[in-house]
């Protein structure tokens, strides 16, 4: 009887063992909060940590349009820096959008005779950008541009005597670069002012030689030229801004007609004048 007694004490206490843990077990959950709660928690975290800021909208590009790049320097201009001119309206290049991009060019070979003759060559050209959220804003990357074209126009081949400088109260910011070029063995002077207006990129280059024992124009009636003419191109797409749009060119039957007069004009003068900018004839 009393051996019994011990070993009734022991299964008591190991019965009791159970409900203890149980116990335990609940307290603890009541205490932290289920599993799936835990989990949901910390998902909403890591997302709201790992998703990316909202980027600012891009400003909107000041220009939607371009200029008739033909009529974007004044008649008299033109006639002052490329006297007889093979086409007083200009050549337009081509393009597939010109309200992106758009050129002309002008070239006139002014024969004195005896006294030799003087060649001209005159050219425009716009690029206007878009503001694009992924790229950035037609400003910006007109601005980028820029800086391109002026590093193109600086490293130009051939180029002699090559040299920049800002050229100011044209546009938001301009360039001019100046060299000399040896071509169809005759000193040509070349300036190439690079532009920039808000979105719009404007590129022009002004040069000219002596034919026949003519002497070459100054490098500074060159460049003088070369940034009356950009200024009044620069004029132009800052215009596009007030009026809507480019200016309408000319139709196309009225070009024809022009080009026809000119023509008419050159038979009877009896002038031989360059086909382009590369090989002046005297």
């Amino acid at each position: 009887m009393h051996r019994s007694a011990p070993r009734l004490s022991r299964i008591l206490a190991c019965a009791a063992v159970p409900v203890m843990l149980v116990a335990v077990g609940c307290s603890s959950d009541s205490g932290s909060g289920s599993d799936a709660e835990k989990k949901a928690g910390s998902s909403s975290s890591s997302d709201s940590a790992g998703a990316e800021p909202t980027k600012p909208a891009v400003e909107p590009a000041k220009f939607t349009d371009l200029p008739d790049a033909c009529t974007s320097i004044a008649k008299n201009t033109v006639k002052d820096l490329v006297p007889e001119a093979k086409k007083k309206g200009g050549t337009a290049g081509r393009s597939s959008d010109l309200a992106v991009r758009g050129s002309c060019s002008w070239n006139g070979l002014d024969d004195k005779g005896v006294k030799g003759s003087q060649y001209r060559w005159l050219s425009v050209a716009f690029t206007r950008f878009d503001s694009d959220q992924s790229l950035g804003s037609g400003a910006a990357r007109a601005t980028e541009d820029y800086t391109k074209q002026v590093a193109k126009e600086k490293a130009s081949e051939g180029a002699q005597k090559a040299a920049a400088a800002a050229a100011p109260g044209i546009g938001d910011e301009a360039t001019a670069i100046t060299y000399q070029l040896n071509k169809t063995d005759e000193d040509f002077e070349y300036a190439t002012v690079v532009a920039r207006t808000g979105n719009v990129v404007v590129t022009l280059t002004y040069n000219g030689a002596g034919y026949a024992g003519a002497k070459t124009p100054s490098a500074a009636d060159i460049l003088k030229g070369a940034q009356k003419a950009a200024k009044e191109a620069v004029g132009k797409v800052d215009a596009t801004a007030g009026d809507g749009g480019a200016e309408a060119s000319p139709s196309a039957g009225d070009a024809k007609k022009d080009d026809k007069k000119e023509e008419k004009k050159d038979d009877k003068k009896g002038d031989e004048k360059p086909e382009s900018e590369a090989t002046p004839k005297s």
